[in-house]
Parts: structure tokens; C-alpha cells; sequence
């Protein structure tokens, strides 16, 4: 698959995964985001992509794109958790 059309994909999961918080906002309050919410949201998800597919279209081995994948995806939990409710205690960290 060419890397526009693998970006392409990214950018079609990024949004299918932005739409379950905002499904569910629709069905109960213990989901809040705000719109800044989801514009980090989308910004990690879409450029841990585009890292990932960018960076996988280089490797010929599927060991080394898996290796690529879970410390890419340790990445985007290790932000996201700080971003959310401050782990690791930051000046980022959340509520």
C-alpha cells in the first residue's frame, strides 16, 4: 500500500476513534471532553501514526515494526495518561 494512501488510513481511524467519546458525551456526563480535548487527542493519535507508517515503510522485517509499534504505542499511553490525570506529574498533567 503507498504511504498517502496508509496516511489516508490513519487519518479515517483517528477519526472513527474521536467519535466514541463523542458518543459517548451523548449518553452520559462522566464523559467530558472539550474541543481542545479533542484536538490533542486527534493530534497524538494521527502523528503516532503517521510516525509509525512513516517510519515502518523504511523497515523490511516484521520484528523490528513490531518493536516499532509497541514503543510507539507506550509513547501515545505514557502522554495520554499524563495529559488525562497527571501520572507522572508535569506541568501538562491533567485533573
Amino acid at each position: 500500500m503507498a504511504i498517502p494512501r496508509q496516511l489516508a488510513c490513519v487519518g479515517l481511524g483517528t477519526g472513527a476513534l474521536l467519535l466514541i467519546p463523542l458518543a459517548a458525551m451523548q449518553f452520559t456526563d462522566e464523559v467530558r471532553w472539550t474541543l481542545v480535548d479533542f484536538i490533542l487527542a486527534g493530534a497524538l493519535l494521527a502523528g503516532m501514526g503517521a510516525c509509525y507508517v512513516l517510519l515502518a515503510s523504511r523497515m523490511h522485517d516484521r520484528a523490528q515494526k513490531a518493536v516499532l509499534a509497541i514503543v510507539l504505542g507506550i509513547g501515545l499511553l505514557a502522554v495520554w495518561m499524563e495529559l488525562a490525570v497527571g501520572v507522572f506529574g508535569t506541568p501538562l498533567a491533567g485533573s
